[in-house]
């Protein structure tokens, strides 16, 4: 009963205390979006795909997803921009920005572009609000929107 009470405080935005919270880390499909809309058109074969499974933390304090270069490499992102990124430690810098990543989390898909920076992959608020997902930092996962758990919905108003 203990740990749901603390679930249903997290769920409503109650804040908790240090000791009751941890590190959330999860599994995290990221692909090469173009890639997969080219497999799509049959231009590209299906396990030509560039796809990678990694692990994630979660960053509540991120907006954007991060994933580092070595990543961006691996899945043959190109970067389309540049982007300031603040650092929860006061540093600030350019970073680059890749081309649109599928993101899956718990078998739930997002798009989004990535900042390029650091050497994790962080998974930020854009990508969990996509997904309906919510933070369970008492038992260290992702968990579906308690108001409708087996359908994504996006807010629109």
């Amino acid at each position: 009963m203990k740990k749901n009470r603390r679930l249903i405080h997290v769920w409503a935005g109650i804040p908790l205390k240090d000791e009751e919270m941890g590190e959330v880390r999860v599994k995290v499909r990221l692909t090469n979006a173009a890639d997969e809309s080219l497999a799509r058109r049959g231009l590209l074969k299906p396990e030509e795909i560039r796809s990678v499974e990694t692990e994630a933390a979660v960053d509540t304090g991120a907006v954007r997803c991060v994933i580092p270069d070595g990543i961006r490499q691996r899945l043959g992102l190109s970067t389309t921009s540049r982007r300031h990124a603040a650092y929860a430690d006061g540093r600030s810098e350019e970073v680059d920005v890749t081309e649109p990543v599928r993101i899956e989390l718990e078998g739930r898909p997002t798009y989004e572009d990535c900042l390029v920076s650091g050497d994790e992959v962080l998974i930020g608020q854009t990508a969990l609000e996509s997904t309906d997902l919510f933070v369970d930092c008492v038992n260290g996962r992702l968990v579906p929107n308690p108001a409708h758990p087996n359908v994504i919905v996006s807010p629109v108003k």
